[in-house]
């Protein structure tokens, strides 16, 4: 499992009960932010360059947060503009590995740091990185030219479900080409359960302590608003970080057009590491995100 997936919870995969007892004691005495978001301002592999050109990107939050994003252009004309918002440990300096594949392909990326996460600026909050995926859509929404470029939000693990979430109450859904989120999580509050769950010492408290946590902003209460937009779901069957369950609870909430992929032997955010997943990937943004024949 790499080392992104294991840090979703507290020492996840390596000491069973640990994450657990993490979990109760971030719910008794901080409230959850911790377990779910776990940022970092480390910039990891910074002598293994990525194998494409990049550039900075600032966007203003709305309440004054200065975010980091990596804008990767497109080799050649571009067929679409993706979104990417990354899963909830470390920073963009690990996660858009997972995405520097695209431009070779025709897509440009926006691979945004939400707040509190590498370069960007202030604390990170559950509001927060909901907050900062709104605004790098509707930043997004503002560089569009003649064009028209259509965007593709790609979202992993946290990242997914905030993805769900941010096209579905946007204003610039009509911007939207397609929402692909990969090993999201349907609630808050229940995945929480599934981690208290798996323990003896929190067993008997699954339910009372995941009460504490808010699903204000569960993706599975709005993903049937994002129809008629395309809705990809992509799980690993043996993913021990995000049940696929959720993946498929998701899918029967959604509204069409909608698909769910269920990768055999997958894990947690791995698909995309399979050459046949990626050739299946660029099918499906090529039948839905091309930008006008005319386009300059």
């Amino acid at each position: 499992m790499p080392r992104l997936a294991r840090r979703f919870w507290p020492a996840c995969g390596r000491a069973p009960c640990v994450a657990p007892i993490g979990l109760l004691s971030c719910l008794i005495l901080s409230g959850c932010t911790s377990v779910f978001l776990q940022p970092d301002r480390v910039p990891y592999f910074a002598d293994r360059p990525l194998g494409t050109p990049t550039e900075d990107v600032w966007i203003a939050a709305p309440d004054g947060q200065n975010l980091h994003a990596l804008y990767l252009p497109a080799h050649g004309r571009a067929r679409a503009t993706v979104l990417y918002l990354h899963g909830n440990a470390e920073n963009l300096s690990t996660h858009v590995r997972a995405v520097e594949w695209l431009p070779a392909q025709g897509y440009s990326v926006l691979a945004l740091d939400y707040r509190g996460y590498g370069r960007s600026s202030g604390k990170a909050s559950i509001r927060g990185v909901h907050e900062d995926a709104a605004a790098a859509l509707a930043w997004l929404a503002a560089q569009r030219g003649e064009a028209d470029m259509p965007v593709i939000v790609y979202g992993q693990s946290l990242g997914a479900s905030i993805a769900i979430r941010s096209v579905a109450s946007s204003p610039f859904r009509d911007t939207v080409a397609a929402v692909v989120a990969e090993s999201p999580f349907a609630r808050y509050r229940g995945i929480a359960r599934e981690k208290l769950s798996q323990v003896w010492l929190t067993w008997p408290l699954q339910w009372p302590l995941s009460l504490l946590i808010s699903d204000r902003y569960a993706a599975i209460d709005v993903v049937n608003q994002l129809s008629p937009i395309p809705l990809l779901l992509i799980h690993g069957a043996h993913d021990v970080v995000v049940d696929v369950r959720h993946s498929q609870q998701l899918y029967a909430a959604a509204g069409l057009p909608k698909d769910l992929w269920v990768i055999p032997q997958g894990g947690h955010i791995d698909a995309t590491r399979r050459e046949s997943v990626r050739e299946r990937l660029l099918a499906f943004l090529a039948g839905i995100g091309q930008a006008p024949e005319d386009a300059p």
